[in-house]
């Protein structure tokens, strides 16, 4: 069994597993990447053995809680467990490192494997994921993609990563598109902590010396907040604006967002939303088009009279750089033009 300093965050890439022993649904909220849920107490038991502490005593709490643990144990020896060999090195974490993980640890280094446990639990991780984000981004040269609403963007982003370029793309992060309608159909959006710490894990394995290039987003997608240190990040780096006609914008997006019209009554009650900004008249008329399915001329009139009046304004208020950014012409927005907007991209270097 091997005797060292404490297991820190950025030691788990030593270890052959991490097994999160928290309950499950704190594992959803968020955990390390990677890291399998095998708890000592599920969400229920959890709650029982909190109940009892206050309730009762600490002791009670203990006793009761101990027997749920052991059966847990034992059920994961039986299953998750049942095949690793002798020399296997699991790294076991619960919220701070305590009773949790350490109960799961001692009975794994009774079987004989050389399991650790992490100094701090998940929240020396969460403390970690903070402090890469703090230290990594303002290194990052970035490459900010930026264009009118339709052209293509995210698109161009993933085009570039397939050549092998280095990217950050915060709205797969986030599970949104970033635009008013981009909520993705059927999935939901992670927690704030699951998007900090896929945007730490990201940002981890970047080249600091290559450029990286990050499509450029508001402060928020969806209901996400993008890191501060990013946002200052973004707003101060060098951008390249794909130009694209309205028409072939337009045409992308009835492509990219055909599945809207799935669900006409779900895009009818999400354009209320600009009642304000619009007026009544205006918005009633598009969530008739909503409705109708009438798309084209919905998008169209979105294009023209809401996303496109503020682009030049809110790009310029945005990005420091926004005068002095260099111009890719996207003619064609079909997957064969996509990827030779990305080329030119590239061609920019």
């Amino acid at each position: 069994m091997s005797h060292h300093r404490p297991t820190r965050p950025e030691d788990r890439h030593q270890f052959d597993a991490l097994i999160d022993a928290r309950s499950p649904a704190e594992y959803a909220e968020d955990h390390i990447p990677g890291a399998i849920n095998c708890p000592v107490l599920n969400d229920e038991e959890r709650a029982i053995v909190g109940t009892i502490y206050v309730q009762q005593s600490a002791f009670e709490a203990r006793r009761v809680g101990g027997a749920m643990v052991a059966a847990n144990l034992a059920h994961h020896l039986r299953t998750h467990f049942a095949d690793k060999p002798a020399h296997w090195r699991p790294l076991v974490y619960c919220w701070r490192g305590g009773m949790r993980s350490g109960s799961m640890v001692q009975w794994m280094r009774l079987v004989g494997w050389d399991a650790q446990q992490l100094a701090g639990g998940y929240k020396s991780f969460r403390r970690h994921v903070m402090t890469q984000i703090e230290t990594l981004v303002p290194q990052l040269e970035l490459r900010v993609l930026v264009g009118a609403t339709g052209s293509a963007k995210t698109r161009v982003l993933q085009q570039l990563a397939g050549m092998g370029a280095q990217v950050l793309d915060l709205e797969h992060c986030a599970r949104h598109k970033g635009s008013l309608l981009g909520a993705l159909p059927g999935v939901p959006q992670p927690s704030q902590k699951n998007f900090e710490t896929q945007i730490a894990t990201a940002l981890e394995a970047l080249d600091l010396s290559r450029p990286v290039y990050v499509e450029g987003e508001s402060a928020r997608i969806g209901r996400l907040t993008v890191p501060v240190p990013l946002v200052q990040r973004l707003r101060a780096a060098a951008c390249i604006e794909i130009e694209a006609t309205p028409e072939e914008r337009l045409a992308y997006l009835l492509r990219d967002y055909a599945y809207l019209g799935d669900d006409p009554d779900a895009l009818a009650k999400r354009l209320g939303t600009l009642t304000e900004l619009q007026g009544k008249e205006v918005v009633q008329r598009w969530q008739a088009w909503a409705r109708a399915g009438e798309l084209s001329a919905l998008f169209a009139e979105l294009m023209l009279l809401h996303y496109d009046p503020h682009y030049g304004r809110s790009q310029a208020r945005n990005f420091t750089h926004w005068e002095t950014r260099q111009r890719v012409g996207a003619p064609d927005l079909s997957p064969e033009g996509i990827a030779s907007v990305a080329q030119a991209v590239l061609a920019l270097e």
